[in-house]
């Protein structure tokens, strides 16, 4: 590609070109000597076999966040700075190299000093001369471009920028590190003790920024994310595999990702709720029910607990073991954690008997008593031991329980809609929903706290119900969240209609919310066509904006039922003619008649559910409705838009979900159809 530069420069382009080409093989190989300089360390020289176990983990580690890409380059920008030091140049990459003396040959992206190459400008140059920016082909610079931020012109315009942000892409998802914005930056670089909600309209990249931010705290918070983790949750499998690559790519191997349903494996899905019946049960006030439903078990004191210790017998009054028993629910500690504490509580109660007969029987002998039957059964028929499935299984299984737990938060109506018809006979055979298994979380954090990670990323958040935003902010408790998502992508009867409602449901009435509403990865005319619905199912929201220079393209077709699949051969047969991903987007009942005509027409394609990604990176994609949330392709064939908005319990979801499909285009999008539009998009 030509050479654009934005100013004069004191060397030909090609001089330009060949020292810089030279300086990144001169990072490949220091980076070639620090990985084989970390290869050759022994973890056997560890003091014990647990050290040199947990030596080797952190080595092995290290080793694969030095591997390098040929397919890219090691650094993607420039920065020369005047500091009190002087002149000084850093090249910013994706991870720190250093020489054999410890001097920086490319900055990590992530440090401070990195700051100034995404957020400098010439109204705050923060001490930033010039930055530069490099065009990248197969592993190669082949382009670069300079802006001086300090006297003389300057334009906001990057063609390096603009093309890295429109380069055709396959497989999962590319990191943007090389494109990250100013305002993106100052979400990725918040500080760890807060929480941030990001509502991110299509294009935004907000996705990408979420997953940025953790490979950045990782690298600023090393020791305490290291200890205590970090966590990714998106919507589906498919999307998982499709962010996958980014943190590795960033030399981050170190996150767990889950998706919502894995988060809360409590059980097999054996059974589907009715729209109804699983709104009721994500609603926050079910939490309410259960807290009351495990209490409700401790029993109340009537008759004095007898304790035989040698030749006596010691009696201790009803009244004084119920006050025991009402300041263990007052501590606020879990259930069981609370049983447990009981036997020491009653044994204390019966040493202080026995201390004022004028006896002291020695330190070991509280715990002795605590461990004695009679106290052992006394305490089990105070406080039985419970577990989540059998308090869940009773309570929709017993009318009369439930009616106690539900006492003044459900109504009749609401409490009949909860009972089982057919209650299974034993909790080992509860055919349990998606919608109980946030129940059974609940019950088991209520029963045993669950543990907190340090940070928590969570994508597509508005689709969450209440009770599983609970279940994904008890994971974060003494942590921080990123919360990532679009109110107007909500696609489920429960999807959330505020961020400040979502957020309190996670556990974090403070926090901090962001708006991105600047596109770069739709273009202009594709988030246009969509923006069409956006008054009909999610009025006030303001409309997205693209601000690339490319409007993109978009055609809509209008075409024969009978004639339907083979428009979508033919778009789909255009479109493979360039590089870059197609994906086919279709009602989740079109796709076994759309792959045979692929499959006839002789092209190869994969085929995504929600369950399982594909695992060949191919051109060809053919993406269900329903899971195509958090994909991107460079063309998008959308397959009958009325019928994937009607394929939804209610018009504002079918709308919804026909936004999130229409916006996963990043340069064409091409609409088949043979039902009339949706009255919302063809005004």
């Amino acid at each position: 590609m030509p050479t654009p530069t934005a100013e004069p420069t004191p060397h030909a382009p090609g001089d330009v070109l060949a020292r810089e080409q030279a300086h990144l093989e001169r990072a490949r190989d220091e980076l070639r000597r620090m990985r084989e300089a970390t290869e050759r360390l022994d973890a056997s020289t560890a003091a014990d076999a647990f050290n040199a176990a947990y030596l080797d983990l952190v080595l092995a580690r290290r080793v694969a966040s030095l591997q390098d890409d040929p397919r890219t380059t090691l650094f993607f920008g420039r920065i020369d700075c005047r500091t009190e030091h002087g002149a000084e140049t850093f090249h910013i990459g994706r991870r720190h190299v250093s020489d054999g003396r410890g001097d920086p040959v490319v900055v990590d992206w992530r440090a401070p000093i990195s700051t100034a190459f995404y957020r400098a400008s010439p109204a705050e140059p923060m001490g930033v001369e010039l930055r530069r920016r490099f065009g990248v082909d197969r592993g190669r610079l082949t382009a670069y471009e300079d802006e001086r931020l300090t006297g003389g012109d300057t334009t906001d315009h990057s063609a390096i920028l603009a093309a890295e942000i429109e380069r055709p892409r396959s497989g999962p998802m590319r990191d943007i590190v090389s494109t990250i914005q100013p305002e993106q930056d100052e979400i990725v670089r918040s500080d760890l003790a807060t929480s941030i909600c990001v509502q991110g309209a299509p294009g935004t990249g907000k996705t990408a920024v979420g997953l940025h931010r953790a490979a950045w705290l990782l690298y600023s918070f090393r020791t305490q994310l290291d200890r205590s983790g970090v966590l990714v949750v998106g919507p589906n499998r498919a999307f998982l595999d499709h962010i996958g690559a980014v943190l590795p790519s960033l030399g981050e191997v170190r996150v767990r990702h889950a998706t919502v349903d894995t988060l809360l494996d409590h059980g097999r899905v054996r059974a589907e709720d009715d729209t109804a019946v699983a709104l009721l049960k994500g609603d926050a006030r079910m939490a309410e029910v259960l807290r009351a439903a495990v209490w409700r078990h401790v029993g109340r004191a009537t008759e004095p607990m007898v304790v035989p210790r040698g030749s006596r017998r010691w009696r201790v009054p009803a009244y004084e073991v119920q006050d025991e028993v009402d300041a263990l629910v007052r501590r606020g500690v879990r259930y069981s954690a609370a049983r447990e504490l009981l036997p020491q509580r009653l044994a204390h109660l019966v040493m202080l008997q026995i201390e004022r007969s004028g006896d002291f029987p020695g330190d070991t002998a509280q715990d002795a008593i605590a461990r004695s039957a009679p106290v052992r059964a006394y305490a089990k028929d105070l406080w039985p031991v419970l577990d989540a499935a059998g308090v869940l299984h009773r309570l929709f299984s017993d009318p009369a329980a439930l009616a106690d737990a539900a006492h003044g938060v459900l109504t009749d109506e609401e409490q009949a809609m909860l009972l089982w018809d057919r209650p299974a006979r034993t909790k080992g055979a509860a055919r349990w929903s998606r919608a109980d298994l946030a129940l059974l979380d609940e019950l088991t954090d209520l029963l045993d706290r669950t543990p907190s990670l340090g940070h928590v990323v969570l994508d597509e958040a508005q689709d969450l119900s209440p009770m599983q935003l609970r279940a994904v902010g008890r994971r974060a408790s003494t942590g921080s969240l990123t919360v990532l998502g679009d109110i107007a992508q909500g696609t489920t009867p429960w999807a959330t209609e505020s961020w400040d409602t979502a957020m309190a449901h996670l556990g974090r009435d403070r926090h901090e919310l962001v708006t991105l509403d600047r596109g770069f990865r739709v273009p202009g005319l594709v988030i246009d066509f969509a923006a069409r619905l956006l008054p009909s199912m999610a009025p006030g929201l303001g409309a997205p904006r693209s601000v690339r220079d490319n409007p993109g393209r978009l055609e809509v077709l209008a075409a024969d039922p009978s004639r339907r699949s083979a428009a979508v051969v033919d778009a789909v047969r255009s479109m493979t003619g360039e590089p870059g991903s197609v994906g086919v987007i279709a009602p989740d009942a079109f796709l076994d008649a759309l792959s045979s005509a692929l499959e006839r027409a002789e092209i190869g394609h994969g085929r995504l559910d929600a369950e399982h990604g594909d695992d060949e990176d191919r051109q060809v994609e053919l993406v269900p409705a329903s899971i195509a949330k958090g994909l991107e392709f460079d063309r998008v064939v959308v397959v009958e838009p009325a019928a994937i908005a009607a394929a939804e319990p209610d018009e504002r979801t079918g709308l919804r979900r026909l936004y999130v499909v229409l916006t996963r285009a990043v340069s064409a999008l091409t609409v088949v159809h043979a039902e009339p539009l949706p009255e919302a998009l063809a005004g």
